[in-house]
């Protein structure tokens, strides 16, 4: 069974409101087993727009993936976030 990524790019705009997304998220990262691959760090932009932060989350399955974003303890978490950045984030199955 193929292995599934969030894919987020993110610009925050209230640090410290956002700092309680980012306290929050890990439980639900946690729970689903997933690995940070790659959080914030040096990047390129080389084509269309970006945003200064880029995250790759690794699921065992995007079952998992899935179940990870929407549960409780994630949306608890992405309740903070929300006034707090600009955040385009994708779910995808690898190969």
């Amino acid at each position: 069974m193929p292995k599934a990524y969030w894919i987020a790019h993110v610009t925050v705009t209230d640090a410290e409101q956002y700092k309680l997304y980012a306290d929050g998220a890990p439980i639900a990262f946690s729970k689903y087993k997933a690995r940070i691959l790659a959080r914030g760090g040096a990047y390129q932009q080389m084509e269309g727009s970006g945003h200064a932060r880029n995250v790759v989350i690794e699921f065992d399955t995007m079952a998992d993936a899935l179940a990870c974003y929407n549960s409780d303890e994630y949306q608890a978490a992405k309740k903070h976030r929300k006034d707090a950045g600009i955040a385009d984030i994708v779910i995808v199955e690898g190969v």
